[in-house]
């Protein structure tokens, strides 16, 4: 088998969306913070709406761009139990963390009334360390890493109604270490797979109408993972059966749907509202098969975990503005999270955020544009009360931010 990932994928990435979903994977989409459904246009309708493809003017389109992503440390403030069961009051830090995450985005020529694209894209994740007790018996590190290739095709049924599709496929890898009176050191990979739906209406010349949907995607990880006993996050201890022992998990990428409006003005500016529905109830437990019982491990490192998440909703208004040679992009949103407090864990202590993005691209050419974004998300402080808590926390998670850049260009030929 090959080696495992843990993924609470609690699922995407880095934390800078709901739960571990990171729906910024453009230069337009990350400046109007993914307020970009109806009135995507260009290569990332690919992604963003492929029955847009169906209305664009002749030729082939490509987009490449490269994030460079920025999580802030995340403070918690209060007590939790260590793995002896004592009662720890010193609170904990988790580190900071930096990433690049490329992104490629391509339109075909007309075919009649069909087009296709195809979409690489890394559309979750999640990487969260902490160092010290008791963070560590949770998450001494989670990283999960999701990329997906998203062909689709798109039909114009009409002068102003086109249908679209594609077939998502979806590699996740990914590692998780916990540590306490034991080790657990998990990593791998797997491929899944799921589609997505659009549809796409020119109400007007002004108002355009959409529906998209992406299914949700299980992530089946079959793997191995190391147990060492006894180790507090060494990794080097007494190894358990004396080897690396099978294991399995399996987590959501959850469903989205989207329902979006776009009016262009006179004066060439676009408002765009989404509204976007995640369905996160899918992440209902976190349960970890091994290949052998552990013993009086097994609470720590087999017995499901709850998760019980919530279906949550995203509210994202963009602006664009066109000028000469330059347009101008400007958006808030508001992201609920879908984590109930008595499930917040140190891997994703999440909350509910308001995000703020600013961008612009310059027409260097008939063919080329160049572009840039600035996405920041600002997380609420999270109190968890001990009554409540699965795992005994009683404090406050505050201080966590992600700051997004990405540049990137266009070219039509």
């Amino acid at each position: 088998m090959k080696k495992i990932a843990l993924l609470s994928l609690a699922a995407t990435t880095l934390l800078f969306s709901a739960g571990y979903k990171l729906p910024e994977l453009s230069i337009n989409s990350m400046a109007l913070s993914a307020a970009y459904i109806a009135n995507a246009h260009g290569a990332d309708a690919a992604y963003y709406n492929p029955a847009n493809m169906a209305f664009e003017e002749d030729g082939q389109y490509i987009e490449g761009s490269l994030t460079y992503i920025r999580l802030s440390k995340i403070s918690y403030t209060g007590s939790a139990f260590n793995p002896d069961g004592t009662l720890n009051h010193s609170g904990a830090t988790s580190q900071a963390e930096n990433f690049l995450a490329p992104s490629l985005h391509y339109v075909s020529p007309k075919f009649d009334q069909f087009r296709f694209g195809l979409s690489v894209v890394a559309p979750a994740g999640l990487s969260k360390r902490w160092n010290t007790q008791p963070a560590k018996t949770y998450a001494h590190e989670f990283t999960l890493q999701v990329v997906e290739v998203n062909p689709s095709i798109a039909y114009r049924v009409s002068d102003d109604f086109a249908i679209g599709g594609g077939v998502r496929i979806v590699h996740t890898s990914g590692v998780v270490k916990s540590a306490s009176i034991a080790s657990r050191d998990m990593e791998g990979d797997t491929f899944d797979f799921g589609y997505n739906l659009a549809l796409s209406y020119q109400a007007t010349p002004e108002l355009k109408l959409a529906v998209t949907y992406r299914s949700n995607v299980d992530l089946d990880v079959e793997g191995d993972a190391a147990i060492y006993f006894p180790d507090n996050g060494n990794y080097g201890g007494t190894l358990m059966f004396d080897r690396r022992i099978d294991a399995a998990v399996s987590i959501p990428n959850p469903a989205a749907l989207n329902l979006a409006a776009a009016y262009r003005f006179d004066t060439g500016t676009t408002v765009e509202f989404v509204y976007e529905r995640t369905f996160w109830s899918a992440y209902e437990s976190l349960d970890f098969d091994y290949e052998f019982s552990l013993g009086g491990l097994d609470a720590k490192f087999s017995d499901p975990v709850a998760k019980a998440w919530n279906d949550v909703s995203a509210y994202r208004l963009g602006v664009t503005q066109e000028y000469d040679n330059w347009t101008g992009m400007a958006a808030i949103a508001y992201d609920e999270t879908p984590i109930p407090e008595h499930t917040v864990n140190f891997e994703l202590p999440d909350s509910d955020a308001i995000i703020l993005s600013v961008g612009g691209r310059y027409e260097y050419s008939d063919v080329l544009s160049l572009g840039a974004a600035l996405l920041v998300d600002f997380k609420e402080s999270r109190r968890i009360s001990g009554s409540v808590s699965d795992i005994g926390l009683n404090g406050e998670f505050s201080d966590a931010r992600a700051y997004l850049l990405t540049v990137g260009a266009e070219y039509k030929f």
